[in-house]
């Protein structure tokens, strides 16, 4: 089983604490077996002190931090205080030191800068909070912050914004690991979506629009429903009744994606859904999500996951297809 780990740190912040525990404790095979191990560990096994008005007692101290699959860490009051890798507490550096060179790493919000000072994010990408973004990039310039997605995934670490995307990533893993059907049925189990539109983006303060200015969201539903259809900018912008340069504005405000790229993100998880759901050849798919062909389904599935189709039938097909070829 998949022994994750969560490394609570003195200021935690509740919510992000109990994200690991809530999401992938629900998660189950289709026999309902337990799919993850979830533990919580402190750096010497003694209570912690958290961002509200009450205490965390765990059982286990930074040790169990050698023996797991994926260590998560929540985000801590504390965090923005590190501002270079001088500034990161030695018992803590030495805790991550524990950690084994194949165990995936996920941050939650300003546990960016954790990892940031511990040479964990050199030359990489990542996410955090969009109130803290223009300050870490000052101090950490060798990482790549992408400052207006909920989440990144660099491979091994992995990075989330604020509070909620860390719900958005852990779903992301679950759905990396063991697919769609799971990650859906963990969403569902706790009532929250199982995959957020755009980035960060759409979250950031910024003035009222006046009394008049259209939104892209009825847009976007428009086009969820098309997209087997081979749709233009220029189609969205009239659809929403806007010039194509105002459309393309509102929408990344929005969304933190620009329309294209958007489409493509939705295409892909069409697809995604298809390959597991479905014994449809790649050809049928693609005409499907509107890629056209199955051989620019496979480019755009390669970029956003790093496999073929047929590898990522092979992983996630559920035995009994609920779509059949046509």
């Amino acid at each position: 089983m998949h022994r994750v780990v969560v490394l609570a740190l003195d200021g935690v912040i509740p919510f992000e604490l109990s994200l690991a525990s809530r999401l992938f404790g629900v998660a189950t095979d289709p026999e309902f077996r337990p799919l993850y191990e979830v533990v919580t560990c402190s750096l010497d096994g003694k209570p912690v002190r958290t961002a509200a008005d009450f205490g965390v007692t765990v059982e286990r101290d930074a040790s169990a931090l050698a023996a797991a699959d994926t260590v998560v860490i929540p985000a801590s009051e504390t965090f923005a205080e590190i501002v270079d890798r001088e500034a990161l507490p030695r018992r803590l550096a030495e805790a991550l030191a524990l950690i084994g060179p194949d165990t995936r790493i996920v941050g939650i919000c300003l546990a960016t800068y954790v990892l940031a000072a511990a040479g964990l994010l050199d030359g990489k990408a990542a996410a955090t909070h969009w109130y803290h973004a223009a300050r870490f990039q000052r101090l950490y310039p060798q990482v790549r912050l992408a400052a207006d997605v909920l989440f990144v995934d660099a491979g091994r670490v992995l990075t989330s914004a604020g509070a909620a995307s860390g719900i958005d990533l852990l779903l992301h893993l679950i759905r990396r690991d063991h697919g769609s059907a799971v990650a859906t049925h963990v969403a569902r189990r706790c009532v929250v979506p199982p995959q957020r539109e755009g980035g960060q983006a759409q979250y950031v303060e910024r003035p009222m629009p006046q009394s008049g200015d259209a939104g892209t969201s009825a847009t976007r539903a428009w086009a969820l429903d098309r997209l087997h259809e081979p749709l233009q900018l220029a189609d969205l912008a009239a659809h929403a009744g806007m010039s194509r340069r105002t459309f393309t504005r509102r929408f990344r405000a929005e969304v933190g994606l620009s329309p294209g790229q958007w489409l493509t993100q939705q295409r892909v998880d069409l697809a995604r859904q298809l390959l597991e759901s479905s014994d449809l050849p790649v050809n049928r798919i693609a005409e499907r999500v509107g890629f056209g062909t199955g051989a620019t389904l496979r480019h755009h599935l390669h970029a956003a996951i790093g496999v073929s189709p047929g590898a990522y039938r092979r992983t996630f097909q559920t035995s009994t297809p609920d779509v059949t070829r046509s």
